[in-house]
């Protein structure tokens, strides 16, 4: 059976909703998505790092559109992984798993990676939405569109805009 690791923020979580969101709150401005595009989160919103320490902000991250309905889909036919780089934030490792509990029941503990750098994962397929990632990466990449790689150069990756085209892609 095939393995997949599958990265978190950006990917099955929505967190530029929680960035434009909490800079909304803070500013009193929505940043429009073309104005974000093409910078780093923490170049699109000044307060990025603060955004990310504050209390909530992974676990109450919104689920990027039908990724809940393709995950199950895709676990049933491959060996899937939640792969996150969480230690940089160690607050966000109990919100993640309880995020990951209450919105994927379906993926079990032992499929829940949390680390440092991505690259000892080894798997057949890695989502992803940077490219940091994925470039190391030896088997199939596939790149999930963000603001901040919208306008890069992907070419080396197969890029997806949604959950419904990873679905297309993937699902027998």
């Amino acid at each position: 059976m095939k393995r997949i690791s599958v990265d978190m923020d950006g990917v099955i979580a929505n967190v530029y909703s929680q960035f434009i969101s909490m800079h909304a709150a803070e500013f009193g401005i929505v940043l429009s998505l073309d104005e974000i595009t093409g910078k780093p989160e923490e170049v699109a919103f000044a307060n990025a790092i603060k955004y990310v320490t504050s209390p909530g902000f992974f676990r109450n991250a919104p689920v990027m559109n039908d990724a809940q309905k393709v995950m199950l889909k895709l676990n049933e036919h491959y060996q899937i992984f939640i792969v996150s780089a969480a230690m940089e934030f160690p607050n966000s490792l109990i919100e993640k798993q309880a995020w990951l509990n209450e919105h994927f029941p379906y993926i079990g503990w032992q499929q829940m990676v949390f680390c440092g750098s991505k690259e000892i994962i080894k798997a057949d397929i890695m989502i992803d939405d940077h490219f940091k990632n994925l470039n190391h990466f030896t088997g199939e990449t596939i790149l999930f569109t963000q603001p901040h790689n919208k306008i890069a150069d992907a070419r080396q990756h197969t890029r997806v805009e949604t959950w419904k085209e990873i679905e297309q892609l993937l699902i027998p």
